[in-house]
């Protein structure tokens, strides 16, 4: 935490000489069942095949070095690794649209020299070991040299397009029309229809630049649409017939009836202490997970907070959250940072040519979400930081909202609660991403991201589940530099109006309520089995299709039956070694045993071109009598700004940036010394809700809940030796 001082006792490592010596449904469980096969990543397909499922293998084209070939021109192009990924889509026809604008990831200069930085940076014992990065040190070692952005330069504008500066040195803006971008990369870029309906557009061939440039391109931004992330926020609304808004104090669930009965129009509120029974306070969400009394160094006094979002937000809504529970003379620090013109600006914007932009308050149940849980376990924080951005469908404004944060360096430890299933962010969306997070961790800066709200199966909300294998999770926490935010739940716990109640030992589950996402209280898994996942929700986990397992993610049961290799699973690994998998670490984000939110909605009109799918999420919500405004809110989105505030709060007590969580949960997860005292395992045992979809829960580590959930005294106050 570089405003905190220096950032580490020992200051700020210089570089110099190391660098140059050398970063919501699923019945899958049923059809193992029926088949009598055993629980492994080999049986699903056949599975799938006998319940009358596709299996459509998601396979990342070119994922080894770049295949040469030979244009009309003579000149010699090379294929960009995994920058094509097969589709059952329709193809509809090749793209024509006068002008469109992508963004070309460029290989970090020296990246055995950064590769050994960052394992320097994260090894205790080692002389610069939490020695941080400071701000725009890691751009001036490691940023792209110019003869490389003179040479892709030059290329892409003897192509006929406009070349651009970005954000980041690390990425750079073509403008054009699609058929100059086919030509400049050796593709066509073409229109789709997916089985659900939806339309979009990608390349139909690997993307190619020329030879002599393969080794300075990591990949293209943008010649897909499929980029805009989803929120992960989840309200308890189902599909049943209920029609009166249930009192307060309702018992959780324990048949599907129940369940069923929840009303449709939500959201559910019958939990904890907030107005209304609206779900957790944040002085119950403190004491179950036991937050020290050590004062307002433990509740982020000396610490920056940070939420991304993709969301207009109502700033009295948060005001009013925070008197209720910490009284009128709280005022909650908020500072708003806009990226892109930010998301009430689509006149003075910089939406990317080409690209479509969202504007409004259509994510303000997310944004408000996130804010007020930061607040919940950092209130005292120095200041909590509101970084925003438009949404948009190709990932650049995004892009540019990652890359401010890193280059601020104001925040220690952020989150993000808006995700896309890894097939539709892409491999280079992905490459560009971690270029960033790399940045962030050299600097200190923490991150932390949801694993997603729909199980073991990450691509239903995005409306491409059809297009790829069943199997997958969410970007960016599948990202090696990234925390994975996993999901539980209290289930029959109900602390009502106790304002201190303990931590309930054996009762926390993994999120997935009555195991439904697994199709067990189902008739036939093709009729309710995915589907419920979408409906009712589970916390996301599983392996990443691109990225191999880092060298920290290590401890009893992260090496397990479900663990699968690459480059065959994930694309970036060499053979043999095993992928990454997630979640890392969890906490409760069943909805039905969430936490109050306040939001009231806002009646701006949203001018987005595609109707009104960007109004105001919270205005249209059933108002809870009493307590109108006042909702329990769930999904991995809370677990994702909880952890990012509780390491916050971490941060401030002991008066130096921890940096990217993993490495030190790991550590502290594979010690007998300290895992019992800094985490609470998630075991299964005796539990109805014992997997997320695919993945059991455990003993130890775990794809459905990771290492477990903090405890928060051991995590904030504890040395991590």
């Amino acid at each position: 935490m570089k405003s905190l001082g220096s950032g580490h006792p020992f200051g700020w490592r210089v570089l110099g000489w190391r660098v140059c010596a050398g970063l919501i449904s699923a019945g899958v469980l049923a059809f193992l069942a029926a088949s009598g096969a055993a629980a492994s990543a080999k049986t699903l397909p056949a599975c799938l095949s006998r319940c009358g499922y596709r299996t459509i293998k998601t396979t990342v084209h070119g994922a080894s070095s770049g295949r040469v070939d030979a244009r009309s021109s003579g000149q010699k192009m090379a294929r960009i690794r995994g920058s094509y990924l097969s589709t059952s889509a329709t193809d509809a026809g090749r793209l024509s649209t006068g002008q469109m604008s992508v963004e070309v990831v460029l290989q970090p200069q020296n990246e055995a020299g950064l590769t050994s930085v960052l394992n320097d940076l994260y090894t205790p014992g080692n002389s610069d070991y939490g020695h941080w990065l400071a701000a725009g040190q890691f751009d001036s070692e490691f940023a792209p040299s110019q003869a490389t952005v003179s040479a892709v330069t030059a290329y892409l504008q003897s192509e006929g397009l406009t070349v651009q500066p970005t954000s980041t040195p690390f990425l750079l803006r073509a403008i054009g029309s699609s058929a100059q971008l086919d030509a400049a990369f050796a593709t066509t870029i073409d229109n789709y229809r997916n089985a659900q309906g939806v339309s979009f557009y990608s390349n139909a061939a690997p993307a190619s630049v020329p030879a002599s440039l393969a080794s300075s391109v990591l990949g293209v931004v943008g010649l897909t649409n499929t980029v805009r992330l989803q929120s992960q926020a989840t309200t308890a609304t189902a599909a049943g017939q209920g029609s009166q808004e249930p009192s307060c104090e309702i018992p959780y669930p324990t048949t599907l009836a129940q369940l069923q009965a929840i009303p449709v129009n939500g959201p559910f509120n019958g939990y904890g202490g907030g107005p209304g029974c609206s779900g957790l306070t944040p002085s119950q969400t403190n004491s179950i997970y036991d937050a020290p009394n050590g004062g307002p160094r433990a509740r982020g006094a000396g610490a920056n907070v940070a939420v991304f979002e993709l969301s207009a937000y109502n700033h009295a809504d948060i005001t009013n959250w925070a008197h209720t529970f910490y009284g009128s003379h709280f005022q909650p620090r908020l500072d708003d940072i806009n990226v892109d013109g930010g998301p009430l600006a689509p006149n003075t914007s910089k939406c990317p040519a080409g690209d479509t932009c969202f504007y409004g308050y259509g994510g303000d149940i997310e944004v408000q979400a996130d804010i007020e849980q930061d607040l919940t376990i950092a209130p005292d924080t120095d200041s909590l930081i509101v970084y925003n951005a438009p949404n948009d469908d190709t990932g650049q404004t995004e892009l540019d909202e990652y890359a401010t944060i890193a280059n601020q360096d104001k925040a220690d430890s952020v989150s993000s609660s808006w995700a896309i299933c890894e097939p539709d962010a892409g491999l280079a969306y992905a490459e560009a991403e971690n270029i960033l997070f790399e940045q962030m961790a050299a600097q200190g800066q923490s991150m932390f991201s949801s694993s997603g709200d729909t199980g073991a199966f990450e691509c239903i909300r995005d409306g491409t589940f059809s297009d790829h294998a069943p199997l997958q999770s969410l970007d960016p926490s599948t990202q090696p530099w990234v925390t994975s935010a996993g999901g539980t739940s209290f289930e029959s716990f109900d602390p009502g109006s106790n304002a201190d109640p303990s931590y309930p030992f054996g009762t926390e589950a993994v999120w997935n309520t009555l195991d439904v996402c697994s199709g067990n209280n189902s008739s036939t898994a093709s009729s309710t089995g995915i589907m419920n996942c979408n409906t009712y929700g589970a916390g996301g986990g599983g392996h990443s299709i691109f990225w191999p397992m880092p060298s920290y993610q290590r401890g009893p049961g992260v090496i397990n039956p479900y663990t699968v290799y690459g480059p065959s699973n994930c694309a970036l690994a060499a053979a043999g070694q095993p992928c990454r998998e997630g979640p890392d670490l969890s906490a409760d984000a069943d909805p039905l045993t969430g936490y109050a939110e306040y939001c009231t909605g806002s009646t701006y009109v949203s001018p987005n071109p595609t109707g009104t799918d960007y109004e105001s999420a919270c205005l249209g919500l059933t108002k809870t009598p009493g307590a109108p405004g006042w909702f329990h809110i769930g999904g991995t989105s809370l677990s994702a700004p909880l952890l990012a505030a509780l390491f916050s709060d971490r941060d401030a007590f002991h008066g130096y940036r921890t940096g990217n969580a993993n490495p030190l949960l790991y550590r502290l997860f594979d010690s007998p010394f300290t895992d019992a005292a800094d985490f609470h395992d998630i075991t299964g045992f005796r539990q109805v809700s014992n997997n997320n979809g695919f993945y059991p829960v455990t003993p130890a580590y775990d794809e459905a809940t990771g290492i477990g959930t903090p405890n928060f005294t051991g995590l904030i106050t504890g040395s991590g030796f």
